[in-house]
């Protein structure tokens, strides 16, 4: 077999094919390397004297569906320079490493589109071999994400098993996460702030949800940063308040027909009044328990009012609607209302950041759905240094593989 051959068959490059066999579907490559390749490792030096060899076998790309073993005659040699006596570099493996560079980059490039454990039987490896492969790939690309160009994150916290929480950190420009973080504490993110701080990196506006910890921590660690409290968890809020006013008056409701049009209105009530189904009742349905409940109308048609507080199109404009809006919520008369305006109206200042950076942690809660799904299928597995990592990845994936 030629030196070109040698290299696209087996991509091997510095060394000579001595012989090969084939057995039960095992190729079989006997190599020794070429003299330039005898030097010594320490020094580089080709002034050496050897002192003999050892033989190592080597798992490399599988052609077709044939298992590949590269069997290199490796030279221990004695240097004139430096005086040391060791094995030469094979170039072929990292360190004691039993498969070549060429497999692992086929690896990890399975790992794109497969599941662990389809890459481990497509190549007749183990499961083991081809998780340690994965995770040195991964560790050298994400063990510490570039924050070099990051100027607007997001924070959320999410859960991953009883009581084990997470705290992730966004990059809301290229959806990358930045950090993983245990707990959902402050203090969860003290090792980003560090990182931020070393880095010198200029935060320009952070998005958050109403967590007084996360709030705190980032005011106390980026004080230029802009806090934009985030949209989605304020009308979350709104709906748990007006779910809890819904259970207030069905227990206070009088007669059987109250209480009917009461129990089955929960989500009608929840969803906007541009997505209600005609076809499914869902709009007379709405109209009739508001009809017969004025505090709960009175509480809808303020959280319908509130989604056009981000469609205001001035920060001075949003500031006058929301004084409005918070004066009809304390008119109402209605205390769970009145509890929420008071508490809308102290938050108002990161309300009102959406204006000057239209952010939220949107982005975040679509990667804590994949978030949980790889939890899911990384269920069983006692190496959580490889599953964050893995959460390193995930903007690089549009899948998530891992069994």
């Amino acid at each position: 077999m030629s030196q070109a051959m040698l290299y696209h068959a087996f991509h091997v490059s510095g060394y000579r094919l001595v012989g090969w066999e084939f057995d039960q579907h095992k190729v079989l490559a006997h190599l020794e390397p070429q003299d330039h390749k005898v030097c010594c490792s320490n020094c580089g030096s080709h002034n050496v004297i050897r002192r003999g060899s050892q033989s190592r076998w080597f798992r490399n790309v599988p052609i077709q569906s044939d298992l590949t073993w590269l069997i290199v005659d490796i030279p221990r040699v004695e240097c004139r320079e430096c005086g040391i006596t060791r094995q030469i570099r094979t170039g072929l493996a990292a360190g004691k490493q039993s498969y070549t560079y060429a497999l692992a980059r086929h690896v990890v490039e399975l790992c794109h589109h497969m599941t662990l454990l389809g890459v481990a039987r497509h190549l007749g490896l183990s499961w083991d071999m081809v998780k340690e492969i994965h995770k040195e790939y991964l560790g050298k690309r994400f063990a510490k994400p570039a924050l070099k160009d990051v100027r607007r994150i997001a924070i959320d916290e999410i859960c991953i098993g009883k009581g084990r929480w997470k705290t992730i950190v966004l990059d809301l420009d290229s959806g990358a996460i930045l950090f993983v973080g245990d707990g959902k504490k402050g203090d969860a993110l003290l090792p980003f702030f560090r990182r931020i701080k070393r880095a010198r990196v200029v935060i320009e506006a952070v998005a958050v949800d109403f967590g007084k910890a996360y709030i705190a921590a980032v005011e106390k660690h980026l004080p230029d940063a802009v806090l934009v409290f985030d949209r989605f968890h304020l009308v979350k809020l709104f709906n748990e308040k007006l779910t809890q006013l819904r259970r207030e008056l069905y227990r206070q409701a009088v007669g059987p027909l109250h209480k009917k049009v009461l129990k089955g209105i929960r989500w009608l009530l929840l969803k906007r009044s541009g997505n209600l189904d005609d076809e499914r009742n869902e709009r007379r349905r709405l109209d009739d328990a508001l009809e017969l409940n004025e505090p709960l109308a009175t509480a809808y048609y303020l959280k319908e009012d509130l989604c056009q507080f981000w469609e205001q199109g001035t920060k001075e404009r949003a500031r006058k609607f929301l004084l409005k809006w918070y004066q009809a919520m304390l008119a109402s008369g209605v205390q769970v209302l009145q509890g929420l305006a008071r508490f809308v109206l102290a938050h108002q200042h990161g309300l009102l950041a959406w204006y000057d950076f239209p952010i939220s942690t949107g982005p975040l809660e679509g990667t804590n759905r994949k978030i949980k799904t790889l939890h899911a299928t990384h269920y069983g597995f006692r190496d959580s240094e490889y599953f964050e990592l893995r959460l390193y990845n995930l903007h690089n994936s549009k899948h998530v593989f891992v069994g």
